[in-house]
């Protein structure tokens, strides 16, 4: 059977990826080579090329229990394994978190976290630096039946206590189930493991695709790294229900709460409506089948909100036999394909725009600097022709007055330099400004103050009124960190344009700079605090100390890495701010001082006049190639990012 359409754009999309690598790394050496780079912009496309490396497409399946998530990844994305790589059985078949992967550095391997590391402090993100902290199973690709028993431990489940379970915070006071369980014996079975992360050398996973399996609202409600990380930054959710169940109130709460609210134009959300074979009834007919399955459909979109249109009905159990058994009658049946091709539709072009998007703004910068360097140059050494062309036939008294005019703009210069400096000292002082607003330092500071308050705190209304002042405090250094960009911004463009029009040098728009998208997720940050803490409910059945635990677990260390990204991303713009004017100084200053030399070499010996006006057309048609070349990579930099490669470079590629 034919690739799918899925997996088929997957790897025309890798592909144009590789493209892309290959041709900014180009441009990264041959600007080394020219001795046309600086550290800054050496920096950022070094940073581009490990974002494009590291490249990853996030597909995250969430659901209650026996909706067939499993199956339904095995369908999509391992058909063609010819067998199951994820356990799918009746019954929970995954009781944890688990991402399937590929990192070639490390043996193909099921990792699990066992539940008990919940009662330590950090999450899932910061476990994943702690290799000790992990139960290692090793992959037998060899054996299918090794290999399934291995997968088969994502089902494991411990009796503990009741004081055990609220430690963890698995047990839900309002579970009718749970507390029948208790009072039966006395104990309550909760998953072994808290989060699973399976290597796996998947053709797909070795492109880069990851993929989240997430077992029901209890380890989405109890797992902040879910709510607060893998959901909000998967590229893709396909949130399931099934035909035999119908939309039920626990899949309800995951929508409305964990799902929808992330809604976004870069996002895709699809709905399944799994296990419609459910209701192939062989004493119906098929379009009595099909009124039904529409049916469902419409009344699973009404629930939702939803358009109709955005549910997609399948069988995932259907679809994988049709696939491993080459049967494209079934599969046509099992309606997969329509799936397949919302997701090839919705996820890879949104993705590819994303990444083309970056990679556009981080070349446009780079080639724009190198651009003006040259132009800059080249317009130096024309000016040196001409004025030493002009000196033909001349007395010494004429060249001796071009020498006196050339001392004059070099001394001119470098009082203009004197300003440059003081500029820099102002520019510096500024950016210490905004350093203290936005900077690692006054955060922790922030975290620490916040802490102290919360644990003396004797009521649960001193709780959230810390956690309150929290936010506001973190919200007005945002907001004053972006007045000061603003700031910052406006005077470096003054000083451009002075700088333009008393020296001649090229005019430079200053990049841009906006703390927007992380002003909009403290914004989300702050919604899930109301949402979870800021509640009568929480202040009655959480204990202070473990409120105290889960908020400096999950919001606060958030916030951190939010500011964390922040901080990185300004400091690149500073120099991004700096780093054009800092070039242009020094390559007119360099011009100056050989303009000034070929001035006095042409009074000491006027016999020199015609060798320096070739030496400097041999540096006028060696910068003007380079500027040509220059050029010619950005184009091939610009159609890489378009996706103009014909079939058979993609071929080649993939």
């Amino acid at each position: 059977m034919k690739p799918t359409a899925l997996v088929d754009e997957f790897e025309r999309y890798s592909a144009w990826r590789d493209a892309v690598y290959v041709r900014i790394e180009a441009l990264r050496d041959w600007l080394d080579t020219q001795q046309l780079g600086d550290a800054e912009s050496g920096m950022r496309l070094g940073q581009l090329l490990g974002r494009l490396q590291e490249d990853t497409l996030n597909v995250a399946f969430v659901a209650e229990f026996s909706r067939g998530k499993s199956e339904l990844i095995n369908a999509i994305f391992f058909s063609d394994y010819r067998q199951r790589v994820l356990p799918s059985s009746a019954g929970r078949t995954t009781m944890c978190p688990t991402e399937l992967y590929y990192t070639p550095t490390q043996r193909p391997s099921l990792r699990l976290l066992p539940i008990d590391t919940k009662t330590r402090a950090g999450g899932i993100g910061d476990f994943k630096r702690d290799a000790a902290a992990w139960t290692e199973f090793p992959l037998n690709l060899d054996s299918a039946d090794e290999m399934s028993a291995t997968l088969m431990r994502l089902a494991d489940t411990v009796d503990v206590d009741a004081a055990t379970a609220e430690a963890y915070g698995l047990l839900n006071p309002l579970d009718e189930e749970a507390a029948r369980n208790l009072a039966r014996d006395g104990s309550i079975a909760i998953p072994r493991w808290r989060h699973a992360l399976i290597n796996f050398p998947h053709p797909l996973l070795k492109q880069g695709l990851v993929i989240l399996d997430t077992p029901g609202l209890n380890a989405i409600g109890t797992e902040p790294e879910l709510t607060l990380n893998l959901l909000p930054n998967a590229h893709a959710v396909l949130f399931l229900l099934a035909a035999d169940t119908g939309v039920t109130k626990s899949d309800i709460e995951i929508w409305r709460q964990h799902i929808a609210p992330t809604q976004a134009a870069s996002r895709a959300r699809l709905v399944v409506l799994n296990k419609i074979d459910g209701l192939w009834d062989e004493l119906r007919t098929p379009s009595e089948i099909d009124a039904e399955i529409a049916k469902q459909v419409a009344s699973s979109a009404a629930l939702l909100d939803l358009p109709a249109a955005q549910v997609y009905p399948v069988s995932a159990h259907k679809a994988l036999v049709a696939k491993v058994r080459g049967d494209a009658a079934l599969l046509a049946k099992s309606r997969l394909p329509d799936l397949e091709a919302a997701l090839t539709q919705e996820l890879l072009p949104c993705k590819q725009a994303l990444v083309s998007e970056s990679a556009q703004a981080v070349v446009e910068d780079v080639v724009l600097k190198a651009t003006e360097l040259l132009e800059t140059r080249l317009a130096g050494i024309q000016d040196q022709v001409e004025e030493l062309r002009g000196l033909r036939g001349k007395n010494r008294d004429v060249i001796q007055h071009m020498m006196v005019k050339a001392n004059e703009d070099k001394q001119q210069f470098e009082h203009g330099l004197q300003q440059f400096n003081a500029l820099r000292n102002v520019f510096a002082s500024q950016v210490d400004a905004l350093r203290q607003r936005l900077g690692m330092r006054t955060l922790n500071g922030e975290v620490r103050l916040a802490r102290e308050a919360m644990e003396k705190s004797r009521f649960s209304t001193g709780l959230l009124d810390a956690m309150g002042r929290f936010f506001r405090q973190v919200d007005g250094n945002l907001d004053a960190s972006a007045a000061l960009i603003q700031e910052i911004r406006a005077m470096m463009t003054a000083m451009y344009q002075k700088f333009s029009d008393e020296h001649g040098l090229a005019a430079v728009n200053p990049p841009d700079h906006s703390l927007r998208k992380y002003r909009k997720e403290m914004a989300r940050l702050e919604r899930i605090f109301d949402e979870r803490f800021n509640t009568v409910f929480k202040m009655l059945t959480v204990g202070q100390s473990q409120l105290t635990t889960r908020f400096f677990e999950t919001l606060a260390s958030k916030v951190v890495e939010v500011f964390e990204l922040a901080n990185g991303e300004t400091e690149a713009w500073l120099k991004a701010l700096i780093a054009p004017m800092e070039t242009q100084v020094r390559e007119h200053n360099i011009q100056l001082k050989r303009r000034l030399d070929s001035v006095s070499r042409i009074h000491a010996a006027t016999e020199t006049l015609d060798e320096r006006i070739a030496e400097l057309e041999a540096s006028s048609g060696t910068a003007s190639d380079q500027l040509e070349h220059l050029a010619r990579i950005n184009m091939r930099i610009a159609d890489a990012l378009a996706g103009e490669l014909g079939e058979a470079q993609l071929a080649r590629m993939a």
